[in-house]
């Protein structure tokens, strides 16, 4: 592609029609989530071949590497794609530019510090979460290789951002859908071994998506550099405001994520003390949840590159125009899943358990968090809307709110041995807060 076909495509985002131009950013997106989600799952699959030990020292691991991607993507990595965005808007390329190296530079800093921070620290914190013996052998061998690299996946998490950002999905698309065929069959060959080959164990699956890593770093290097796009990568002088456009977003989106991911953990803790056919009721009804995070996550890729656009190029109205038909999809999609699962929650749990208890609280799970669906997929929608103004303090509250309700009246109540309906009905009223928050926020935020 040419950099005037690029450009092309970008005024699109600025002048096409709202609904058809998000869907055209959006679709890529979720269908390259779809086929992580399917790949993730097949990979626990061989892993689990290795034996429980394996599979518990990858499990104590993974919240740590799923924190990392969420703060690459969604969080710093939302801050480069509403920047860039804003600067392709403006019709200022050479910023975009800027933008694009000093996002490499961050990726490098923030990489290495995860790099440090986990090879030092991990043997405590695993030990510290329990792990013991050959528990603990396995989680530093998988910690070890996934964030030994990573330098590597925070560079190709922030340069897909970018890309984002400048209107350009097809080529993360590509990369991605190629790397998850490619590991389909080299996860298990690198783990389990064939013939010659001896298998490497848990230390394989790390190799293996360091690998996809660096290929996909190295397509986009390439790509890039030829300036043929709408981005070309070059060097520039180390420049304090382009760090500050990108983390002025990026780093309170970051800790945004951080914020949810202690939300969950608070209500899971919370319910464990029901007893394990409660946990596990949570568990298998709180997967939905999983699954409709990242579908959401990816219909808000499109949402911060059309606003932040519309914003560069002074386009406040269409800007308004897309977060509220971006907050009506968050909502409605969200709260006919949640409909759904209050009629019929057995849709859900019959998959997964025949234990009448275990059912019993997931069935409560979807009564009580079901209605408020609706709130958590507008309030996320509106996040993301809030990342292309470049507003993010009432995200930042909204989070903070959820957290504390969820957290605070969840913990309450289970020391108070209330009934488990009341723990979930703490993370319901945090919920309905933060899609209410989030939509005052951004009713401020809206053009007069």
């Amino acid at each position: 592609m040419s950099a005037s076909a690029a450009d092309a495509r970008f005024a699109a985002i600025l002048t096409g029609p709202i609904l058809p131009t998000l869907a055209r950013l959006t679709l890529p997106v979720i269908v390259v989530i779809v086929a992580q989600v399917f790949v993730t799952i097949l990979e626990a699959y061989w892993v689990s071949r290795l034996g429980t030990e394996a599979v518990a020292g990858v499990a104590l691991v993974l919240p740590l590497v799923l924190l990392m991607g969420t703060m690459s993507n969604g969080g710093i990595g939302g801050g480069v794609a509403s920047a860039i965005a804003r600067a392709k808007g403006a019709g200022d390329t050479a910023r975009a530019n800027a933008l694009l190296w000093h996002a490499v530079l961050i990726a490098l800093g923030f990489g290495a510090l995860f790099t440090i921070t986990i090879l030092l620290g991990g043997p405590l914190l695993y030990a510290a979460l329990g792990a013991r013996g050959g528990t603990l052998t396995q989680a530093l061998a998988f910690s070890g290789w996934m964030f030994g690299g990573s330098i590597l996946v925070w560079l190709v998490n922030l340069l897909g951002a970018a890309l984002r950002g400048a209107g350009e999905v097809k080529l993360p698309a590509k990369v991605s859908l190629i790397g998850a065929a490619l590991l389909v069959p080299l996860s298990p060959l690198l783990i389990l071994g064939a013939g010659p080959l001896p298998g490497l164990g848990v230390a394989g699956a790390g190799i293996a998506t360091l690998l996809y890593y660096l290929g996909a770093l190295i397509t986009y290097v390439i790509w890039l550099r030829r300036g043929s796009g709408p981005l070309h990568l070059h060097g520039h002088p180390l420049d304090a405001d382009p760090v500050r456009a990108i983390m002025g977003v990026g780093l309170v989106s970051a800790v945004g994520t951080i914020l949810s991911s202690l939300t969950i953990i608070a209500i899971t803790g919370s319910v464990g003390q029901y007893g394990a056919q409660a946990l596990a009721g949570y568990g298998i009804a709180s997967r939905v949840d999983s699954l409709l995070v990242p579908l959401l996550f990816g219909l808000g890729t499109g949402v911060v590159t059309m606003v932040a656009a519309a914003t560069g190029a002074g386009q406040h109205q269409r800007a308004w125009a897309v977060t509220r038909l971006a907050a009506a999809l968050g909502f409605c999609g969200a709260a006919g899943i949640g409909v759904v699962l209050v009629i019929a929650p057995w849709l859900w749990m019959n998959w997964f358990t025949a234990d009448a208890a275990v059912r019993q609280a997931g069935t409560l799970w979807f009564h009580t968090a079901g209605p408020v669906y609706g709130f958590f997929g507008m309030g996320l929608m509106l996040y993301f809307a809030a990342q292309g103004l470049g507003r993010m303090r009432g995200p930042l509250l909204a989070a903070i709110s959820r957290l504390s309700i969820t957290a605070g009246g969840a913990a309450w109540l289970a020391a108070s041995h209330a009934p488990l309906l009341q723990v979930y009905l703490a993370a319901a009223v945090g919920t309905l807060c933060f899609g209410l928050i989030n939509a005052a926020a951004v009713w401020r935020a809206r053009p007069v």
